[in-house]
């Protein structure tokens, strides 16, 4: 697997560019990336090397620069992915999450429909018929971005964003979808409410969700979403109770 091109970030990172433009080949080669790194990290083979990041179409590396120069790790990784053959889409697991689409819920489904001029009930069918495959997680702890949405509801970011985006709100703009796992500002166009925590600082992976994942959206109602996310406040819940044996 051929890198695009290794650059510097600061003296204490490198980040290798695997792809030019979002989607499912890039997802591959930075899943494969990831994996082979990791991998070499565990066994020894990259001394100096802390930690590892991916992002929508690169990986970054973090190291110590008193353990091995710059030069020197670019040279490992370069001969070290050129042996990595990416699998044809990332390896990743299956989850199938409920999402709440009533208009309480999904507040930007009445403004959807007019932009689209698609009726709210074909809005919400095309988007839970969608498979959507995690590319990257960013913005707040757990968020992940979401691809890719039909092209029937792509639509640009809202032109004034939200001070106060609920969290579990599911969003969509341009092709891409995210689930908010925190109260925070956001300008996506919300569709509906899912109520299983993202994120769980007391768990060893708190991160639910990781790039290579896909997703398929279960459409719940009110009142099933009141008493799942109810109960999974109470409980805390099992997190692979919404994964998909394959």
């Amino acid at each position: 697997m051929r890198i695009g091109a290794v650059r510097s970030l600061a003296d204490t990172a490198v980040t290798l560019e695997m792809a030019t433009s979002v989607g499912l080949e890039a997802s591959a080669k930075v899943s494969a990336a990831l994996g082979a790194i990791e991998q070499a990290m565990a066994s020894g083979a990259l001394p100096g090397v802390s930690e590892v990041a991916a992002a929508f179409c690169s990986v970054t590396v973090h190291y110590d620069c008193l353990q091995i120069t710059q030069s020197d790790l670019a040279d490992r990784l370069t001969g070290l992915l050129g042996k990595v053959a990416p699998t044809e889409r990332p390896e990743g697991r299956s989850w199938l999450l409920p999402c709440c689409y009533h208009p309480e819920l999904g507040l930007d489904l009445a403004s959807l429909s007019e932009a689209l001029s698609l009726d709210p009930d074909r809005i919400v069918a095309l988007h839970q018929a969608t498979t959507f495959h995690v590319y990257a997680l960013g913005f707040l702890p757990g968020l992940p971005f979401l691809g890719d949405l039909p092209p029937d509801l792509a639509r640009p970011r809202r032109t004034e964003p939200r001070l106060r985006v609920p969290a579990g709100s599911v969003a969509i703009a341009n092709r891409m979808c995210v689930i908010y796992p925190w109260n925070s500002p956001g300008g996506w166009h919300i569709v509906g409410r899912c109520p299983v925590p993202l994120f769980d600082i007391t768990c060893d992976v708190p991160a639910l969700l990781a790039a290579g994942d896909s997703i398929r959206f279960k459409p719940i109602t009110r009142e099933e979403f009141r008493d799942l996310d109810r109960d999974l406040r109470a409980s805390g819940g099992s997190r692979d109770a919404f994964r998909v044996a394959c």
